[in-house]
């Protein structure tokens, strides 16, 4: 073997074992997205994220291809008690043996700028970007009429 034929093997047997990792390490549960309605250029995905590691790990970024653009947001009230969303620019603690829930009204996932309208019951594929696990791939489904703050819906 030659030595780039090895650098790439390596690279592929490791970008492969990190993926299995990222899977053995968080899971992620009770995923919808949402937006208001057929015209709206926003959406957003909620989920519960269990941390199974044995270390913090956090929640650093998002991707997808149905938005422009993708990133963390939460909800903070301000000095005259008005909740405002805003980017959570230090990513999403999520502690070791834990889990975390993006609801509505907290921490959530926002696709900004939607290149086509969210449709009941479509999926939507999503890169979670953790700081120590990797990127973890989920399909969201599109739920358009669920109501509740996050959590399993039994």
């Amino acid at each position: 073997m030659t030595l780039k034929s090895t650098l790439v093997a390596t690279f592929v047997a490791l970008s492969l074992a990190s993926g299995a990792l990222a899977a053995d390490v968080i899971n992620v549960d009770d995923a919808y997205a949402q937006s208001a309605g057929k015209s709206a250029k926003a959406g957003a995905a909620f989920m519960m994220i269990e941390n199974q590691g044995e270390t913090d790990d956090r929640l650093i970024g998002a991707a997808s291809d149905v938005a422009d653009r993708v990133e963390l947001h939460t909800h903070k009230i301000d000095e005259n008690g008005v909740a405002k969303m805003m980017q959570v620019e230090d990513g999403i603690l999520i502690p070791a043996g834990e889990t975390h829930m993006l609801k509505r009204g907290g921490d959530h996932v926002m696709f900004m700028g939607l290149k086509a309208p969210f449709e009941q019951g479509a999926m939507v594929p999503v890169t979670l970007i953790f700081e120590q696990a990797g990127e973890v791939v989920v399909e969201i489904p599109i739920d358009l009429e669920r109501k509740d703050t996050g959590g399993h819906s039994n």
